[in-house]
């Protein structure tokens, strides 16, 4: 899986880590305390837990978006969760699972150049972010740098992918760990959702299943992170709810029939009206 942005912080972990790692080549003194040599690795251990924890765990939804772009399919107007539901949500986990919903719309339009609902969707996101009391994982700057940088796709990309990892390594260095796998479940589900509803008859495009069919590998990553909160209620139900979708996976050998594909659908449907209800 392709390596996402880390935060500054993290890299000085990284820098932490290497050097430990250098150290450790050096010969040995025998006479050296055994309880120094004991705590490095249970160092290691930490601090390597400690980049886990700031590295946005999922390919980003403009990959997914991306890929839907270059296989020529269209962007469909309402398909998105309406920017005004932003005010319907009074839950932090349902607030926060559509901060990640409105983070996939957010991709979906902008990989689409689609000026005025990128905006949108930008201000939907800031309003959920300021209803969960975070505003300071918000750059300041944002809204005017997207402004800015509307007709510059690959710029546009750079600048709101940036600030979709630095809201998730804020939540997790904030004591906000649970919400940020919220953001994350959230984002995944609409992304998957967008893919197999972008076309009337999904089925005929054979580049279309493929890009759903290979989503599998991102569940079972999203599961993977899920599963060390798993005594948190509201993440038991995201995971026994995500299970269930991953079943519907499981079933697929080397390629996904259409019955597949429909129960496939069918699930990611349900889940996504769930969230977005």
């Amino acid at each position: 899986m392709k390596r996402l942005k880390v935060s500054p912080y993290s890299l000085i972990i990284l820098g932490l880590i290497l050097t430990i790692n250098i150290t450790g080549c050096k010969p040995v003194d025998k006479k050296a305390n055994k309880e120094t040599q004991t705590e490095k690795p249970l160092l290691k251990k930490a601090i390597a837990k400690e980049i886990e924890d700031v590295v946005y765990p999922l390919p980003s939804t403009f990959e997914l978006t991306s890929m839907l772009n270059r296989i020529g399919a269209d962007y469909i107007l309402g398909i998105s969760n309406s920017t005004e539901n932003a005010d319907k949500y009074f839950t932090e986990k349902a607030r926060a699972l559509n901060l990640g919903v409105y983070s996939a719309d957010l991709s979906y339009a902008s990989t689409y150049r689609r000026k005025q609902e990128t905006m949108l969707f930008l201000k939907a996101s800031k309003k959920i972010i300021d209803n969960l009391e975070i505003t300071s994982a918000f750059n300041k700057t944002l809204v005017s740098d997207v402004e800015k940088n509307l007709d510059n796709k690959d710029e546009l990309v750079k600048i709101i992918t940036n600030s979709f990892y630095e809201t998730y390594s804020f939540l997790n260095k904030n004591g906000k760990a649970n919400l940020s796998l919220f953001v994350v479940s959230g984002s995944f589900i609409e992304g998957l959702y967008i893919a197999t509803h972008i076309s009337e008859n999904t089925f005929s495009n054979a580049e279309i299943v493929k890009v759903i069919f290979d989503q599998k590998e991102s569940l079972e990553r999203l599961l993977e992170v899920l599963q060390p909160e798993i005594q948190d209620p509201n993440i038991a139900k995201l995971v026994a709810d995500f299970n269930g979708l991953k079943a519907s996976y499981d079933k697929i050998d080397e390629s996904m029939t259409k019955t597949q594909l429909i129960e496939i659908t069918a699930n990611v449907t349900k889940l996504r009206e769930a969230i977005v209800k």
